[in-house]
């Protein structure tokens, strides 16, 4: 198994390893580590110990290859209060991701209204998925998954905990909100309602709210998708930690026949 998903080879430069190759292809990386590459350098981005990211919007232009990666970051809106990052992904010249960010001022007198959704415990261990007809090594092999309900191979809405059993870069801690993004991705996968030897169903975005920080290295996908026939579908996945529901996932699907 590779050391991380990516090996930094200059500054904003990466090159991108086996274990990103996602399912649908072995040379097209899964969308969850360059969305968690992006965010790695948005939170980077001129820092600011009063500010967290909150909300991140992904837009997967085409597919990202399995290589060398370049990430340009900038302050589309800069603020005290709020402020938006963008940071746009390249390879071999051409824009294949773009993220953008809203980064707001923590506030410690701010009230608390929570979903009091108790998580289900995670199992003692886990199942290696597979896809059907797909890509089986590379990210699915690279994350630890704790099925609850459902079963990547099993198409519906699935209850999984995730985590990451590689780094994002050698000897360094993924940050909550990277540790989120790379598994958040997956809310559409998970909770297939199609045959993926018969259909694709590619998501072209993914946004992320975080309205805190989660802890522990799980984070529990609480997916479903739905499509209505048009070639356009929805996945929708609740994100916990051990505390409960921290944020929600969002993705625009592409749906056709293989």
């Amino acid at each position: 198994m590779d050391a991380a998903f990516y090996e930094p080879t200059g500054p904003g430069r990466y090159r991108a390893t086996a274990a990103t190759a996602g399912p649908w292809s072995a040379q097209a990386q899964h969308g969850g580590p360059p969305s968690a590459l992006a965010v790695r350098e948005l939170e980077r981005h001129e820092p600011s110990a009063d500010m967290r990211l909150g909300r991140v919007s992904v837009d997967i232009l085409r597919p990202v290859p399995v290589e060398e990666l370049v990430v340009r970051t900038r302050t589309v809106r800069p603020g005290k209060k709020v402020a938006l990052l963008e940071a746009v992904v390249t390879a071999a010249g051409q824009e294949v991701l773009v993220a953008r960010a809203w980064r707001i001022a923590v506030s410690e007198s701010a009230p608390v209204v929570e979903k009091s959704s108790p998580a289900p415990p995670i199992p003692t261990a886990g199942r290696q998925p597979r896809f059907p007809g797909g890509h089986n090594d590379g990210y699915l092999a690279a994350i630890d998954w704790r099925f609850v309900a459902g079963q990547l191979d099993e198409p519906g809405p699935c209850q999984v905990w995730a985590r990451p059993r590689l780094p994002l870069v050698p000897a360094e801690e993924l940050s909550p909100v990277c540790r989120t993004l790379l598994v958040a991705d997956s809310g559409s996968g998970v909770s297939m309602a199609l045959d993926p030897t018969r259909y694709i169903f590619i998501n072209v975005d993914l946004t992320v709210v975080v309205h805190r920080d989660p802890v522990g290295e799980f984070v529990l996908l609480d997916a479903v998708s739905t499509m209505s026939g048009t070639g356009t579908g929805l996945a929708e996945t609740q994100l916990s930690d051990t505390n409960g529901v921290f944020g929600i996932g969002v993705q625009t699907l592409f749906v056709a026949p293989r």
